[in-house]
Parts: structure tokens; C-alpha cells; sequence
């Protein structure tokens, strides 16, 4: 009986060690590997999903993991013009909908779009644009030439300026990429 009793603290032991391990890991993770020079125009290329000349507020960030990478890209147009070309990414025709299923506030993706000084579109709770293709879902020249899936949320954050946030995953290495950063910065 102590046998069992000492085998089974042992698996225990073992069971959680592997566990805190393994959450380290994933922590050390989401603070990894963002590469560095990274540019909206180079992420648009890198993902096929054209960005409007007259987008504003460009933000990017481009991080390298071990199983995936993955892009993020943001920017501003004003709400008419987001809503067209929101309609050129989906020839169905967006549909603005309430987030009837939101993240808490704290909510921390692998690759979040807080690292670019934004909220979690997942957080948003209403006016929240959703959607999302793959290579070969759209013949517009905003998504003709889409690479990977890119998921899509839009917002208007304030009357009349619509906030367009992309996030794609990208097999590793397949883009030529600027320097990773590998401290938490």
C-alpha cells in the first residue's frame, strides 16, 4: 500500500511540475519573439490583403512562434469607406454585430493587438464588424492576393472613424522576416 501511496504522490509531483512548465512556457511565449522593422506596406504584402492609400493610424506587429507566426494589422478609415471595403473583402455583405459572447477586459490572446496600444477586438462588445477569408475567397482587389486566412474586426470607435483590425497565421518562415526580438519588449 505505501508503494501505491508513494508512486502516486510521485505522478502528482510529477503532474504538476510538468503542468507549471508547461504555463511558463506559454507565459514566456505571448512576451516572445516579435520581429522588429515590421511594416504595415510588409504586412500587407505578407498577408495579400490591401490597405487603403488613405488609411490612417497604421499599426503592426508580427510575431515569431514556435508552432505558427502570427500578423497584426491596423488602421483607421473613415466608417463610410471601411464599409465598403469591408463589403470588397466579403461580397456577402458585412453585417455589424453585437459581441454577444465577449472576452473579459483582461483578455490576453497569444499575439494581442495590445502590443500595438489597442484594445482586444474580442472585448468589444457592440458595433463589432466580424469576419474573416482565406486564399481564393475574394476577387476584389483588396483580397485577390490573400496568402493565409486573416480574420477580421472592425469598430467604430468614435461617429464617423472605423478601426479595421487584421490578424492572420502564417506558417513559420515562409515570409523573409526583419530581426525577432527576443526579450520581452
Amino acid at each position: 500500500m505505501a508503494v501505491v501511496a508513494v508512486a502516486a504522490a510521485v505522478a502528482g509531483l510529477f503532474a504538476y511540475f510538468a503542468d507549471k512548465a508547461l504555463s511558463d512556457q506559454a507565459e514566456k511565449e505571448k512576451e516572445c519573439c516579435w520581429a522588429e522593422g515590421a511594416t504595415p506596406e510588409w504586412m500587407s504584402k505578407v498577408i495579400g490583403v490591401r490597405v487603403p492609400e488613405s488609411a490612417e493610424d497604421r499599426r503592426v506587429g508580427y510575431k515569431i512562434g514556435t508552432r505558427y507566426d502570427t500578423g497584426l494589422l491596423a488602421f483607421t478609415l473613415s466608417s463610410e469607406e471601411a464599409g465598403e471595403y469591408l463589403v470588397a473583402l466579403n461580397p456577402g455583405g458585412a453585417v455589424t454585430i453585437d459581441n454577444l459572447h465577449p472576452r473579459p477586459k483582461d483578455y490576453k490572446p497569444d499575439a494581442p493587438f495590445a502590443r500595438l496600444g489597442l484594445p482586444e477586438p474580442e472585448t468589444i462588445v457592440k458595433g463589432m464588424r466580424l469576419g474573416g477569408l482565406c486564399p481564393g475567397d475574394v476577387d476584389s482587389p483588396e483580397g485577390r492576393d490573400t496568402n493565409h486566412c486573416v480574420d477580421i474586426f472592425a469598430h467604430e470607435f468614435k461617429p464617423g472613424t472605423t478601426r479595421i483590425y487584421l490578424r492572420s497565421t502564417i506558417e513559420p518562415g515562409v515570409s523573409p522576416l526583419p530581426s525577432p526580438i527576443t526579450s520581452g519588449s
